[in-house]
Formats: C-alpha cells, sequence, structure tokens
C-alpha cells in the first residue's frame, strides 16, 4: 500500500512552468505505476500523465502533450509533474495516484484503475 502526497502547486502567470511532487510513502513504490489527473471547478476528473513502475513508458493527455513532463525517482520514492507553457485552462486542483501493474496500461486515463490518492495540489494560471 502507499499513500501519495502531492505538492507544489501555486499560482503561475500564463507561459511559466510548475513543477509537482508526489512522494509516496510505503516500501513498494517502484511496484506502482503511477499517475497525475485534474479537476477543474465543475468538471470531472481528467487523466493527465502517467508512468509506468519502471518509468520505462509514459503516456499524457492530448491537452498537455508536449507540455507537461512525468518521470519518477524510485529511490526517493517520488514521482514529478514537469509543466511548461501554462495555459489558464490548466488550472485545476492536481491529484497523484497509485495503482497496480497494468501491462497494457490499456485504462490509463479511468480514475477507476487506479487504487490510491493524494489529496490533491492547487495549481491556477493567471491570463
Amino acid at each position: 500500500q502507499v499513500q501519495p502526497v502531492e505538492s507544489g502547486g501555486g499560482l503561475v502567470q500564463a507561459g511559466g512552468s510548475l513543477k509537482l511532487s508526489c512522494a509516496a510513502s510505503g516500501r513498494t513504490f517502484s511496484s506502482y505505476d503511477m499517475g497525475w489527473f485534474r479537476q477543474a471547478p465543475g468538471k470531472e476528473r481528467e487523466f493527465v500523465a502517467a508512468v509506468t513502475y519502471s518509468g520505462g513508458n509514459t503516456y499524457y493527455a492530448d491537452s498537455v502533450k508536449g507540455r507537461f513532463t512525468i518521470s519518477r525517482d524510485n529511490a526517493k520514492n517520488t514521482v514529478y509533474l514537469q509543466m511548461n507553457s501554462l495555459k489558464p485552462e490548466d488550472t485545476a486542483v492536481y491529484y497523484c495516484a497509485a495503482g497496480f501493474r497494468d501491462t497494457s496500461m490499456a485504462t490509463v486515463a479511468l480514475p477507476t484503475r487506479w487504487a490510491y490518492w493524494g489529496q490533491g495540489t492547487r495549481v491556477t494560471v493567471s491570463s
């Protein structure tokens, strides 16, 4: 079992950058796929990015592809989300999630696929 804890959110101007971190407790962090989701006010939670347990494969929503980068450091039990060229529409609460290994990753964008969730960190992008 892992418990994700997000940090790094804040207020940034459009075009700026932020780096989110997610530290996960537990000695089996490297056994879990990790993902980032976000939820804007009045909207459903949506997939942002995911990385497999080994860090060998990454997946992105079309809306962030080319601007966001997910990475992980298994030695530090931490996953990161580097966000560049931020837009006002990126404003949301960002959640880190841990999921059991899934070699197909076919359901990576479905919140139900992820077993453990953090409390979220707020990102606000001003225009």
